[in-house]
C-alpha cells in the first residue's frame, strides 16, 4: 500500500530527548575530578591581597598547579595560544611552564584570572569549575540527539528479536560488509573510491540491511543534502544482491526541507520514523 507523505509527515516528532540529554552531570563531575587538587591549591589565592607574589610562590612550590588553569578559562587543551595587542605571539604550556612566571603572571592577569580571583568573585575554584562544566557539557546537546535516535533505532533493533553481534552490527563500513557476507558493495563505494560507514546493519535470512539514522530538531543546509546522498544510496542499493538500504528519521528541522525529504520518500522503499517504529516496522521489514 503506498503511504501519504503529507500524513506521514504529520507523524513526526519534536523531540526525542530524555532526562539526560539536557546535562550529563556524571561527565561533569569526572571531567572537574581531573584537577581537583590543583583547583584546591589554586584556592589559596582566593583575595589575596599581593596576587602576583603569592602566585609567583605557589607555582614555584608546586608548579604542577598551572595545570588547572585552562578549564578556568572553558578551555580542554593544554596549550594556550595568545597574540598580544603589539602582535607578538605566546604558546603557553600549561602542562610544564615554557615561558617565566613573569610572563605567566602576564597571562593570569589579561585573561582576568587575577582579578577573578583577588577581587574574591567565586569562594571555591572546584565549585567554580563544576559551572564551567556544565557550560561545555551544554555545548555537547547536539552530538546526544544524534546519539539518542541511535539508541533509540538500536532498542527498537533489539525489540524485534535481533542480537548484537550475531544479527544485528553497530557502525559497519561497506569493506566490512563485502568481507563479511560476500557482497559486492562498489556501487555504493563508487568502485572503491568512497568510504561509506553505516549506523546498523541487520541481517535476515533473505538479506542484508545498512541502516542510516538521524533526528532533526531544527531546520538547515545539512537537511537537505541528507535527504539528496540518501536518495542517491537507496539507489544504488537496488544493484546489490541481497541488500537494502533504510533510513530512520525523524525531527521538525524535516517541515523546512520537506520537499526534499519528499522527493526521498517517492524513490525509496524503507524510509520510516518513529511513529512506524512503534507501530511495528521494524517486524515488518526484517523477516
Amino acid at each position: 500500500m503506498k503511504r501519504n507523505f503529507a500524513e506521514w509527515l504529520l507523524t513526526f516528532t519534536d523531540s526525542i530527548a530524555n532526562y539526560r540529554y539536557y546535562i550529563d552531570f556524571e561527565t561533569i563531575y569526572k571531567n572537574a575530578e581531573i584537577y581537583k587538587v590543583e583547583l584546591n591549591m589554586m584556592n589559596s589565592l582566593i583575595g589575596s591581597k599581593n596576587i602576583e607574589r603569592d602566585f609567583e610562590y605557589l607555582t614555584n612550590k608546586y608548579p604542577e598547579v598551572i595545570k588547572c588553569i585552562p578549564t578556568l578559562l572553558a578551555v580542554r587543551q593544554s596549550e594556550i595560544i595568545i597574540l598580544d595587542d603589539e602582535g607578538n605571539k605566546f604558546e603557553y604550556n600549561f602542562r610544564k611552564m615554557n615561558y617565566s612566571v613573569e610572563q605567566y603572571k602576564v597571562f593570569m592577569r589579561e585573561t582576568g584570572l587575577f582579578d577573578l580571583l583577588e577581587n574574591h568573585l567565586v569562594n571555591n575554584l572546584y565549585d567554580y569549575v563544576l559551572g564551567v562544566e556544565c557550560g561545555l557539557n551544554s555545548n555537547a546537546r547536539k552530538n546526544r540527539g544524534g546519539h539518542l535516535m541511535e539508541d533509540l533505532v538500536e532498542k527498537f533493533i533489539q525489540k524485534a528479536g535481533f542480537k548484537k553481534g550475531e544479527t544485528y552490527f553497530k557502525e559497519m563500513y561497506l569493506q566490512e560488509i563485502e568481507n563479511k557476507w560476500k557482497l559486492d558493495m562498489s556501487f555504493i563505494s563508487n568502485q572503491n573510491q568512497a568510504t561509506k560507514r553505516f549506523d546498523f546493519v541487520v541481517k535476515t535470512d533473505n538479506c542484508i540491511y545498512g541502516i542510516e539514522t538521524n533526528f532533526y530538531a531544527s531546520g538547515g543546509s545539512k537537511l537537505n543534502e541528507t535527504a539528496r546522498s540518501y536518495k542517491m544510496i537507496a539507489e544504488e542499493a537496488k544493484k546489490v544482491v541481497g541488500f537494502d538500504f533504510v533510513w530512520f528519521t525523524d525531527g521538525m528541522g524535516w517541515i523546512s526541507a520537506r520537499n526534499n525529504l519528499k522527493e526521498t520518500f517517492d524513490s525509496m522503499g524503507h524510509i520510516y520514523n518513529i511513529s512506524d517504529m512503534k507501530n511495528g516496522i521494524m517486524q515488518e521489514i526484517f523477516k
